[in-house]
């Protein structure tokens, strides 16, 4: 049987926790605390060490995901957690271009990690402030080679596109 790794990091709420429980096929270990500082109280928990979910795609394919800490104070995680990654999704919240900046910044750190293939997730399509991935492509200065997709981490078919697109361009650097 072979597994795959993947990793699902970006900004703190973009949507990695979410995204994960949409498709495991077991209950998500997950690492999420009551935040204490006021200034961050957009959600009630953060992930302080990752969250962990599974799929069995068929009897010879297995992916694991792992989703990283979004906060910068747990940063330490990103590099134990991108070891034997053969793929990454880069979340993005489409609804706050202030975390752009931090989303590009994520994406580089993870590409320093490892070279393997990843695609950006442009999370909260259906949320009305939700900029295009048109427009996020050229906010984030994404080469156009790289996929980036349209997601609503609650909705399992959206989240199912992003991950197969990835298997996809991993399966497709395997055969290289």
């Amino acid at each position: 049987m072979q597994t795959v790794k993947m990793v699902i990091t970006g900004p703190f709420s973009s949507g990695k926790t979410e995204f994960i429980r949409s498709i495991s096929e077991i209950e998500v270990v997950s690492t999420e605390r009551d935040i204490t500082t006021p200034a961050e109280q957009v959600k009630d928990q953060t992930t302080v060490a990752m969250d962990f979910g599974r799929i069995t795609v068929d009897d010879d394919l297995v992916l694991y995901l792992f989703g990283t800490p979004g906060q910068r104070r747990f940063d330490f995680m990103w590099e134990i957690l991108a070891e034997g990654m053969l793929g990454f999704v880069v979340m993005v919240d489409s609804s706050k271009p202030e975390t752009f900046r931090e989303a590009k910044s994520i994406l580089e750190t993870f590409r320093a990690y490892a070279p393997t293939p990843y695609v950006v997730a442009a999370n909260k399509q259906d949320h009305p402030d939700a900029w295009s991935p048109e427009d996020l492509r050229i906010a984030l200065r994404i080469e156009d080679g790289v996929k980036l997709l349209p997601c609503v981490a609650l909705d399992k078919e959206s989240v199912k596109t992003v991950l197969l697109e990835l298997l996809y361009s991993i399966l497709e650097e395997m055969e290289l």
